[in-house]
């Protein structure tokens, strides 16, 4: 076997997702888009002040879902490094969307 297939085959104690966690990030994902989009289309709340306010929380929500469930972010990996990272990116997300 040449030293390309031992590197792709090599356990780096890096977490990797199943097809169950890829699954289950899909239908959050999924879930996550398709209300805000009818909150939009089909106008329920009177208030548009309120409704971009849900839509900016399931933006950052669908965010934090992404990071768990397709980047594999969580304390264990990388030594916890990926831990500040999300840390940070939590930051920077709460800067910008406060600021839009």
């Amino acid at each position: 076997m040449s030293a390309a297939h031992d590197i792709h085959g090599a356990d780096d104690g890096a977490a990797h997702g199943t097809l169950r966690d890829y699954a289950i990030g899909f239908a959050l994902s999924v879930v996550l888009t398709a209300i805000p989009f009818w909150l939009v289309i089909a106008q329920p709340l009177s208030d548009k002040g309120l409704t971009g306010g849900i839509v900016v929380i399931f933006a950052a929500v669908q965010i934090v879902v992404h990071m768990i469930y397709f980047l594999h972010m969580n304390a264990k990996s990388e030594g916890g490094w990926n831990l500040l990272a999300l840390l940070f990116t939590a930051v920077l997300v709460v800067i910008v969307l406060s600021g839009s």
